[in-house]
């Protein structure tokens, strides 16, 4: 059974300011399931096009608002949303604050009712996908529904597997689906890239920028209810399945929508190397790695950040470009919040990666 999370109002910290217009809603899936979704308007007077966001495991809308503003800026609206059983929407287990699902299956169909709901009828197109994580690989999952729907994906430390361990991607799908058979499903599964009230910023292995570490457990004390504690069973299960079916040749042969997948050379969570791999075998398929970021590539410091956000526009642009005359919107507060450090971003690398991306983008 379903317990309601009621959470529908943003929650607001310092430093973590809302985008101008924001909107939530909620919506409510095939299976009953309330998500809270959040609409945000172009700051340009034109709209060149949406992006629909998608978090990764344990994070709410509140964790992207900086990545939302800067989207706006750019002229993109974005729709984002909660996954089910994490933030603002419903928890699958009642009374417990472990991250849980029964299927894959059902991530993908929370994606497809936002879309139908609320990205197709009010939200002008084209559009694009920006995922991180366990939002890429529901995204590539979803895939070959969207192809005449999604024109760009951009796909930020996509799961696609765990960091090498010494059990494999099937035997981990295995082990998982005899205990779920077995009745185990709802037991938490020890992970040790879970974050706890312990991390610091030299130990965690998400991001390396103080501000929005800080900023980040700032909201995790102010509205605990948002974030999870570990996985179940039963979610590990469904997500090594979907990993599994990402190397079926059959199965990447379906994916058809263009994807950039822009990789962590430090991350510590997910094996970048499987990510570079698959990108090779699609057919639409290509990937660049930014050197030494971490994990949460949205959440690192600037110079990692930065060059991403470049690979993101030149990657869109020519399907979602910028209407004739207008310029991105100017950020005077960005400067004030950056740290002396993050300003010494390599232009160099930004061209290349920019230029790697538009490269990509005309496939």
């Amino acid at each position: 059974m379903n317990a309601t999370n009621e959470t529908d109002e943003l929650v607001v910290v310092e430093g973590n300011a809302p985008p101008a217009g924001i909107v939530v809603q909620t919506v409510r899936t095939l299976d009953g399931t309330r998500l809270r979704c959040a609409v945000s308007p172009s700051l340009l007077d034109a709209t060149r096009g949406t992006v629909i966001l998608l978090q990764g495991r344990n994070e709410a809308i509140e964790k992207y608002f900086e990545t939302i503003t800067d989207l706006n800026r750019r002229g993109y609206a974005v729709v984002t949303f909660d996954w089910r059983g994490q933030g603002g929407s419903d928890r699958l287990l009642r009374g417990s604050s472990l991250g849980h699902v029964r299927h894959f299956g059902q991530y993908v169909s929370d994606l497809e009712c936002v879309i139908q709901d609320i990205v197709l009828p009010d939200c002008r197109g084209p559009y694009a996908i920006l995922a991180h994580s366990m939002g890429a690989l529901v995204a590539l999952r979803a895939s070959p529904r969207l192809t005449n729907i999604v024109e760009r994906m951009v796909l930020c430390a996509p799961l696609i597997a765990f960091k090498r361990r010494r059990m494999g991607t099937r035997a981990l799908h295995r082990i998982a689906r005899i205990a779920c058979f077995f009745g185990l499903g709802r037991l938490a599964v020890p992970m040790r890239t879970v974050p706890d009230r312990d991390m610091t910023l030299a130990n965690n292995v998400f991001t390396s920028d103080s501000r929005r570490f800080a900023r980040h457990r700032a909201l995790v004390a102010a509205a605990p209810q948002l974030f999870l504690g570990k996985p179940t069973v039963s979610w590990l299960a469904a997500v090594t399945g979907a990993m599994v079916r990402l190397d079926d040749s059959d199965e990447i042969a379906r994916l058809a929508v263009p994807t950039l997948m822009i990789c962590a050379g430090s991350d510590a969570v997910v094996g970048t190397a499987s990510a570079e791999r698959l990108a090779w075998r699609m057919r639409s398929g290509s990937s660049l790695t930014i050197p030494f970021a971490r994990h949460e590539l949205l959440q690192e410091a600037d110079r990692f950040r930065e060059p991403l956000l470049e690979a993101f526009e030149a990657f869109t642009s020519t399907a979602l470009p910028l209407p004739a005359g207008a310029t991105p919107s100017p950020d005077a507060d960005d400067t004030l919040a950056i740290d002396e450090a993050d300003l010494a971003i390599d232009d160099s690398a930004v061209e290349d990666v920019e230029s790697l991306a538009m490269q990509s983008g005309r496939r």
